[in-house]
């Protein structure tokens, strides 16, 4: 089996992942408890994509609004559709990060970091030690993302391959069932 039927076959658990992660936000109105670093905000904004099939029966759902307005993407989970693709809003301390991920490659799209200290306006940056700075900056915010969301992916880890997946997954049925029943 080579590396793209590997990613193939284990796509699921970035889409059932980023489903976990939607619930987990939800569940205590935005915020998400990561262990040993406190709460941290993460909001689904404006954008998702779902998929249903496989193959040439593949079908895919755009789904666009303000959050609270993103009704056909829980009526196309409530039929089977998978998350694929959601636009993120992360927030930690000051940081806030935006980004698309892609589940099942838990790729990284269209990432906006935070602001930073950047030069004067206007003052073009002339010193050297100053543009390495701004670039290792963001090279450190970059990096933040990727262990923020490499340390939700494992805490859902822990919870997917324990004991307690089966009530959490029973949890987010409810979730998704009560949503669609209240629209």
């Amino acid at each position: 089996m080579d590396l793209v039927d590997i990613i193939a076959e284990k796509k699921f658990l970035g889409q059932e992942f980023l489903t976990w992660l939607w619930w987990k936000s939800e569940e205590r109105g935005g915020s998400v408890a990561l262990p040993g670093q406190g709460d941290i905000s993460i909001i689904f904004e404006k954008h998702m994509l779902l998929e249903y099939g496989e193959g040439e029966a593949n079908e895919k759902l755009i789904c666009r609004g303000l959050q609270t307005e993103l009704k056909e993407a829980r009526t196309g989970m409530s039929i089977g559709k998978k998350l694929e693709q959601a636009r993120l809003r992360l927030e930690q301390d000051q940081h806030e990060w935006s980004f698309t991920l892609a589940a099942g490659s838990m790729e990284f799209r269209n990432v906006r970091l935070p602001k930073t200290a950047e030069s004067e306006e206007g003052d073009p940056v002339n010193n050297k030690a100053e543009t390495e700075g701004m670039i290792l900056e963001r090279v450190y915010l970059f990096e933040e993302l990727i262990r923020i969301v490499t340390d939700l992916f494992r805490m859902f880890l822990e919870i997917r391959i324990g004991a307690q997946w089966r009530e959490e997954i029973l949890k987010m049925r409810n979730w998704v069932n009560t949503s669609v029943a209240s629209m």
